[in-house]
């Protein structure tokens, strides 16, 4: 297991999920990039999804065949709360990325916002760009935002990587066609700025 369950799960039984330093009112860039990318009959899975509300505008837009998978329960818990019995179309994963057990060739678009930075092994990032090979479909579209140059070194107490848009691809490698890539700047709930780099590609 790469962080254990017991630190992200105290995270969020200890702080408000709109106080955790990666909170978005709205995933706008997430929900821009797979809407353009997909349709509402894609399988996307958003990965370490936390309490994130990007699942509650995809299901907004229609959306049908919708994973969220997260490490910690109690995240899981506060989006299915939220979204009441809208949460019963949706299939909730608690597990740890690199070890879940995910359906070979099964997924349209795999996203990712903030999981990968903290994989500061490369026996965790190779596990990582396994799964993705494994259960993303070919043809489909693989979204993976992360700390940019500028982002911080550390977060919730925990090291992470930081990444240009070319060494992120280069994580994936070949299998992967870079699409494109961007840069946010996430303002934080405590006022401070955090530089996010998007990068999406078609998994050939």
């Amino acid at each position: 297991m790469v962080v254990s369950r017991g630190h992200w799960e105290g995270v969020y039984r200890d702080n408000a999920v709109d106080q955790v330093s990666w909170f978005q009112p709205s995933a706008a860039s997430s929900y821009r990039l797979i809407t353009e990318g997909a349709g509402p009959d894609a399988r996307v899975i958003d990965v370490g999804a936390g309490a994130s509300v990007l699942v509650d505008g995809l299901l907004d837009a229609g959306y049908r065949n919708l994973t969220v998978l997260d490490l910690a329960e109690t995240a899981l818990d506060v989006s299915r709360a939220r979204l009441g019995s809208r949460a019963e179309a949706v299939d909730w994963i608690a597990a740890d990325i690199t070890e879940a057990a995910l359906p070979q060739a099964y997924y349209d678009v795999w996203h990712d916002r903030a999981v990968f930075h903290f994989l500061t092994d490369p026996a965790d990032r190779a596990r990582y760009v396994a799964q993705v090979l494994r259960s993303v479909k070919p043809g489909g579209c693989v979204i993976v935002a992360a700390f940019g140059p500028g982002g911080p070194l550390r977060c919730s107490g925990l090291d992470v990587v930081r990444y240009a848009p070319q060494s992120l691809h280069a994580e994936f490698g070949a299998p992967f066609q870079l699409l494109g890539h961007e840069t946010e700047i996430h303002h934080t709930p405590a006022g401070r700025d955090q530089e996010f780099v998007y990068c999406y590609c078609r998994r050939v």
